[in-house]
């Protein structure tokens, strides 16, 4: 059973500074790079390496940027071939800053990804039959959004949706597509309407997303934690203590590891676990996708965690 990835493919433009800017700010970087990115990609290469069939559907422009992304997802095993190649508007770009605690800021030009449309979504469907999860994000028309939702939910398959970036507001019938949502602390602060900084106001922040429909709730604490609330119970998995260098990917790593793991036949818990763990490593690297780590480094890790 394969993964597949409905959303966004981006260049990732960026620059390393000694801390974040405040508005009207001038600020001498350390380095720059560019880099593979937008949520949609690095999920899709997150799952990919750690060796499950994975495929993406989504658009670029008929760009250089185009051209180095494709050969980068390939390269990365990604299945390419529902990838559109529109030639009326650009690749999508992010510009993003990591300071030297590696927190970031991120601004995205959504380029192609914003013309994914019910077109993708008919080449979506094709794809749907031998797959065991279909992962969505915020970085592409909502409209798209819900209707790979309903595509899914009507082929069966496993629905998760990132709901990244960060919206207050997102169509109801929405919430009762989705199997599992894994916003961070921010983007269930932004869904429930009050903040979310810790274990407590996580669960009732998963309690409150489950009861607008949607069937689990995972939400990552960063640092602190993952907790998760199902029809059955709620659990909270600590953090894998690592050196942060970078979080721009942990995110997409959280649920490229998370669909690895539920394809592979685990149970929910041990997904989270997972989750967890490849979110961690892509944080001690730079970069999005360059920090996305392979099924060898992946199991080392867990192994030298003491998780089975």
């Amino acid at each position: 059973m394969s993964i597949i990835v409905f959303g966004s493919i981006n260049i990732d433009l960026v620059a390393t500074v000694p801390r974040l800017l405040v508005a009207g700010e001038t600020l001498l970087g350390h380095d720059f790079f560019k880099v593979p990115g937008g949520k949609g990609a690095n999920q899709a290469v997150a799952s990919a390496r750690l060796g499950i069939p994975t495929h993406i559907v989504g658009r670029i422009g008929a760009d250089s940027f185009g051209t180095e992304l494709v050969n980068s997802l390939q390269a990365s095993g990604v299945q390419t071939d529902s990838v559109f190649v529109d030639e009326t508007v650009s690749s999508g770009v992010a510009m993003i800053t990591v300071d030297v605690k590696g927190e970031n800021q991120i601004i995205v030009i959504p380029g192609a990804n914003g013309r994914v449309n019910q077109e993708d979504v008919e080449r979506l469907s094709h794809l749907l039959p031998t797959a065991r999860a279909l992962l969505l994000q915020f970085e592409i028309p909502m409209p798209a959004v819900v209707a790979a939702a309903k595509a899914g939910r009507k082929a069966g398959v496993t629905v998760i949706l990132d709901p990244a970036p960060a919206q207050k507001d997102i169509p109801d019938e929405l919430y009762s597509l989705v199997d599992i949502i894994t916003p961070n602390e921010v983007e269930a602060g932004g869904l429930v309407g009050f903040s979310v900084d810790g274990e407590e106001s996580a669960i009732k922040a998963g309690e409150v997303l489950r009861q607008r429909g949607v069937k689990n709730a995972i939400v990552k604490l960063g640092a602190k934690g993952v907790v998760c609330s199902t029809p059955k119970d709620t659990f909270f998995i600590p953090a894998f203590p690592v050196h942060t260098v970078d979080t721009t990917a942990a995110g997409d790593a959280f649920n490229g590891g998370l669909a690895a793991a539920l394809c592979e036949g685990l149970s929910l818990r041990q997904a989270v676990v997972w989750g967890a763990a490849a979110g961690a490593l892509a944080a001690t690297k730079l970069g999005a996708q360059p920090s996305l780590a392979d099924r060898m480094t992946f199991d080392a890790f867990l192994r030298q965690t003491g998780v089975t």
